[in-house]
């Protein structure tokens, strides 16, 4: 068995899809791409047409989109379920995944993270509107979800789902800066929940470090 993840190791994206397969066991590769780059190998681009990140490649099988990506390698590999059975339990984890999709990774990732750490870290100069305008959008982002969240003690019930991960690595960046770990305390159930879940294995397996270009 081949399980190939193409990806930026910096990524969010990338980080979830790593996620899973940790969670899943599994043994993989990783092939580093950088979709910023203005050479994206064409080998790669021949595996996914927009030059994003990530893409599974399994036995010549090739995948992109996040979404699909996990979810596949939940259907095909044993190990612990990260889909609910129960519909309304489901149907609340895509709806979570949605959210963080739709609504928070530009504030977290873009807009907190980014004029919080890295543009200090490259020696850049952070925009202070940027950033405050992240925060204003991640309490709104982070109030939905402290409502949406059954914390069960995972988001979804009692069993860790994608839901957790794929919220989790968004959590990770913008907890690594001083607003948004101040913010995320305010939100109890949440605060809660990260404090448990980034303690696992799979959380220490795939830190990305301080990126040195862009998330």
């Amino acid at each position: 068995m081949s399980i190939v993840l193409h990806g930026y190791r910096y990524s969010v994206y990338v980080r979830i899809a790593r996620l899973v397969l940790e969670e899943k066991g599994l043994a993989y590769e990783r092939v580093e791409v950088n979709p910023f780059s203005p050479d994206v190998p064409a080998a790669y681009l021949a595996l996914h047409p927009f030059g994003r990140v990530p893409t599974l490649v399994h036995d010549g099988f090739a995948i992109y989109e996040t979404g699909a990506i996990t979810r596949y390698i939940d259907r095909v590999f044993p190990g612990v379920p990260l889909q609910p059975d129960d519909a309304r339990a489901l149907a609340r984890m895509d709806q979570i995944i949605s959210v963080v999709d739709s609504y928070a990774y530009w504030p977290f990732v873009r807009q907190v993270y980014v004029h919080g750490v890295f543009r200090k870290h490259i020696g850049g100069e952070c925009d202070a509107g940027e950033l405050a305008s992240g925060l204003a959008g991640a309490a709104k982002v982070l109030a939905a979800l402290e409502a949406l969240g059954r914390f069960e003690p995972f988001v979804a019930g009692p069993d860790i789902s994608l839901a957790d991960l794929h919220l989790g690595a968004m959590i990770a960046y913008f907890a690594a800066t001083p607003e948004g770990a101040a913010m995320l305390k305010t939100y109890p159930k949440l605060s809660g929940w990260w404090d448990a879940l980034h303690v696992r294995s799979s959380f220490a397996a795939t830190e990305p470090g301080l990126p040195v270009t862009q998330v």
